[in-house]
């Protein structure tokens, strides 16, 4: 059992038969009664995303998740196969869980598939992924970077605000935990 003070976005704990992932918690004193806690939460496995307030000394249990190192193969109809690194075996996961990192994702790219018990709940991506712009709009000759920038669709079918310079075809560093444009990528 674990403090619902202690929690941290990230972490996920079991409620009433339901496994919920914290996205951000915060201390909140009001003007008058008791300090509370105000989170976002997740549903797992159905994505359902709440706000709630709880109590500071409420207990809840921590949920053990492991990870493993993939391989992401394809994707097909409404299926991502990945494949462990080490015993080569196939996971599949309904693209419906996985719908926001589908966007991040190359074939054979590497990255870490969350298990609860032997249940795939989950898909960890790196931190920065290299992308290549599939379509934007041309370049302006002599932008720079501190322009308002504008939008570039990505190989994936991401949509990334990048600086006007940008051209197509272009391989560029993009932030996976908030979709932004870092640099072009090193050759």
């Amino acid at each position: 059992m674990i403090a619902v003070s202690d929690l941290k976005a990230g972490m996920t704990f079991e409620q009433d038969g339901k496994l919920i992932r914290v996205m951000d918690a915060s201390h909140h004193k009001p003007g008058k009664g008791n300090t509370v806690m105000r989170m976002k939460l997740k549903d797992v496995r159905t994505g359902a995303t709440t706000d709630t307030t709880m109590r500071p000394d409420d207990k809840v249990k921590k949920a053990f998740i492991e990870s493993k190192p993939v391989q992401y193969l394809y994707s097909q109809d409404d299926t991502a196969n990945f494949m462990d690194l080490e015993t080569y075996e196939q996971y599949e996961i309904p693209t419906s869980v996985i719908e926001e990192e589908l966007k991040y994702l190359l074939e054979n790219m590497e990255v870490k598939i969350q298990f609860y018990g032997s249940e795939v709940i989950g898909v960890t991506l790196p931190t920065t992924v290299v992308l290549k712009v599939k379509e934007t709009q041309p370049s302006i000759k002599g932008a720079t970077v501190s322009g308002s920038g504008k939008p570039a669709i990505m190989e994936t079918g991401l949509v990334v605000n990048v600086p006007d310079f940008i051209e197509a075809d272009e391989s560029l560093e993009i932030n996976t935990q908030e979709g932004t444009y870092l640099k072009r990528a090193s050759k």
